[in-house]
């Protein structure tokens, strides 16, 4: 190994434990933080809830499929059959439904990392977090949703609905300058 392939090693782990730091939930900035550092910190935290996101797709994938190749015995009486039948039908539903809403958080972190981008490559210095904010919650209304702030919305089960949320309120925790204890 040269002396350029380890910078470039090094200089990875370096980024990757960097990356590690700024997607931390607890991650405290202090107010004199540039703003590049606070849009490296939501980037970096975007990208580890896609990837658990990503991890959860796959696990209701593996349980979906467990679930459908699970048998159902035919050889038992009758009525035990039916009300076990309907607990394989059951068990089926439930892991369809949580496939489906561990996809449908996985589409709406990828939506918003390119919200995100659109807001950088079109907003520059440091409103591009505010531009992003705004973007999020125009999207949210005009999607039907009501913001947290506002009287509450028929239909909040929605993991896409709970994703910008978080979004947003990363985006809070992330500009807002943090109390010292």
């Amino acid at each position: 190994m040269d002396n350029d392939e380890k910078l470039e090693d090094d200089f990875s782990e370096e980024e990757t434990g960097s990356d590690e730091l700024l997607a931390a939930d607890d991650l405290r900035l202090p107010e004199s933080a540039d703003i590049l550092v606070r849009l490296h910190a939501v980037r970096a935290w975007l990208e580890r809830q896609r990837k658990e996101a990503t991890l959860d797709v796959g696990r209701a994938a593996l349980a979906l499929q467990e679930a459908m190749e699970s048998p159902v015995e035919e050889l038992r009486p009758r009525r035990r059959a039916m009300r076990e039948g309907d607990s394989f039908t059951a068990r089926l539903n439930a892991a369809q439904q949580a496939l489906r809403k561990a996809q449908e958080r996985l589409s709406a972190y990828e939506e918003a990392q390119s919200l995100l981008e659109d807001c950088v490559a079109h907003t520059s210095g440091q409103r591009v977090l505010v531009e992003y904010y705004l973007t999020l919650e125009e999207l949210l209304t005009g999607s039907g949703y009501a913001l947290p702030s506002q009287e509450t919305t028929p239909d909040t089960d929605s993991p896409w609905y709970d994703v910008m949320l978080e979004v947003m309120q990363r985006i809070e925790h992330v500009t807002t300058p943090q109390e010292e204890e």
